[in-house]
């Protein structure tokens, strides 16, 4: 999650400090809401390669999914994890 402070956090929030506890309350809503839209709605390009010839550097990158599509296609999360899933999905509106 750190590599996504200002992609995702910053551009939210903005770099201001919020020290009262409506404040806090209100972040607390915001992240709720936020975390559905980035991992079910926000496509991702993850880096398969990176290549270094001479001084400069090649990357190859994977298609881009958003983190739920990655997670459904995982052979290694467990069935009941997807399913649950899978409803929260069908549940939610990214407008």
């Amino acid at each position: 999650m750190e590599q996504k402070n200002y992609s995702i956090v910053r551009r939210a929030v903005g770099y201001l400090r919020y020290d009262t506890t409506e404040e806090l309350e209100s972040l607390n809503e915001l992240y709720r809401y936020l975390r559905l839209y980035v991992n079910f709605f926000q496509p991702v390009m993850k880096l398969k390669e990176k290549t270094k010839i001479g001084s400069r550097v090649k990357k190859r990158y994977d298609i881009a999914k958003t983190p739920y599509q990655r997670v459904i296609e995982s052979k290694h999360i467990h069935s009941a994890i997807k399913r649950k899933l899978k409803r929260q999905y069908e549940e939610l509106n990214p407008a």
